[in-house]
């Protein structure tokens, strides 16, 4: 088997892990902002547009953890990620590096590319699709 068709057949596999792990590191900014772990954040009150991106990243990262309503989770995360820079980072100067922004561009590309490519086979939307 050459090296294209080993990196072909495992390409699936890679975009589920891609999926879980960046499911499991954006769960950090929404358990910081509501539960203080598991580096204490700011708590924001209720119904403010920090608690809403909480909301947002805590439901979407759960949802993207499972593999379920993938496309539609990752579509949302991407564009809450892509506020979060306009509003957080981009007015604290043009480069991410500079604003402290990379890794909101980076889960918004992330996000962008898994709401066009899907789950992957290691979720609940594949199963669902076999049943």
């Amino acid at each position: 088997m050459t090296l294209r068709q080993t990196a072909d057949r495992a390409a699936p596999h890679l975009l589920s892990l891609l999926r879980i792990m960046s499911a499991l590191l954006l769960y950090q900014h929404a358990f910081s902002k509501f539960f203080g772990w598991p580096v204490a954040g700011m708590t924001p009150e209720t119904f403010t547009l920090i608690w809403f991106a909480g909301v947002i990243e805590l439901v979407g990262a759960t949802l993207l953890l499972l593999g379920l309503c993938t496309r539609a989770a990752a579509f949302i995360l991407s564009g809450e990620l892509a506020f979060a820079y306009f509003i957080a980072h981009a007015p604290n100067g043009f480069y991410p590096l500079a604003n402290r922004g990379e890794g909101a561009v980076l889960f918004c590309f992330i996000f962008l590319y898994i709401a066009a490519a899907g789950a992957g086979p290691w979720s609940l939307d594949a199963r669902l699709r076999k049943a």
